[in-house]
């Protein structure tokens, strides 16, 4: 039997995924995680084999949470559930240890499918994914993003998610004032000037669901 969490924002989108995979004779859902601080706590707690993970979450997001959780244990297998991904950020995934990406939009069949080849112990890439991915490293400019340090990008990420410096603060276990100075410095690394800003360029290059420049 294949223990699985989901963890995603959206209940709906959980129960749903719960719902269809308890069905499989192989695969039982184990637990449920809202945000990346729920996953972590599962992934502790119930020890999953595999961990459903979206990457834009409240508070730390499912890219900390994924580094967190292979730090843990090497147990446990992650599998990233995205609308949209960009090469730069997948590349940051799969260094923080996950083992694969499903699109969100992916039939039932195709995600069995990924939760098996990932608990064998092989990579899946869904091949809408594989195919922008491939796409990106053909046409696109150097991602900005890039030049974040970890941390940088995982405040940056908050930023465009709307969230408060201070509620950054105390997710991160920081004070506000050092969220400002990463703040002021992603600005200055970016060249941007304010959060609107920040979440314009966060939309075209990936860090937000929203739309690409290729759409």
């Amino acid at each position: 039997m294949i223990r699985v969490l989901v963890a995603d924002d959206h209940h709906l989108v959980r129960t749903s995924i719960a719902h269809l995979l308890n069905d499989e004779p192989d695969i039982s859902v184990i637990g449920e995680a809202a945000d990346g601080e729920q996953a972590i706590s599962q992934a502790r707690q119930l020890k999953p084999d595999i961990i459903l993970m979206d990457i834009r979450m409240p508070g730390i997001g499912g890219l900390e949470a994924t580094r967190k959780i292979t730090r843990l244990t090497s147990d446990v297998r992650v599998l990233v559930l995205t609308a949209f991904i960009e090469e730069a950020f997948a590349q940051r995934l799969l260094e923080a240890g996950a083992h694969g990406f499903i699109s969100k939009g992916s039939q039932h069949d195709e995600m069995v499918q990924a939760i098996h080849s990932v608990f064998a112990g092989k990579r899946y890439i869904s091949p809408d994914i594989a195919q922008r991915l491939v796409l990106f490293r053909i046409d696109s400019t150097d991602n900005p993003f890039d030049q974040l340090s970890q941390r940088e990008l995982q405040v940056a990420m908050m930023i465009v998610n709307c969230q408060k410096v201070a509620d950054i603060a105390d997710r991160m276990f920081l004070s506000p004032k050092t969220v400002n100075t990463y703040r002021y410095r992603i600005f200055e690394k970016l060249d941007v000037h304010s959060d609107v800003e920040l979440t314009h360029l966060g939309l075209r290059h990936g860090l937000v669901d929203g739309f690409s420049e290729a759409e």
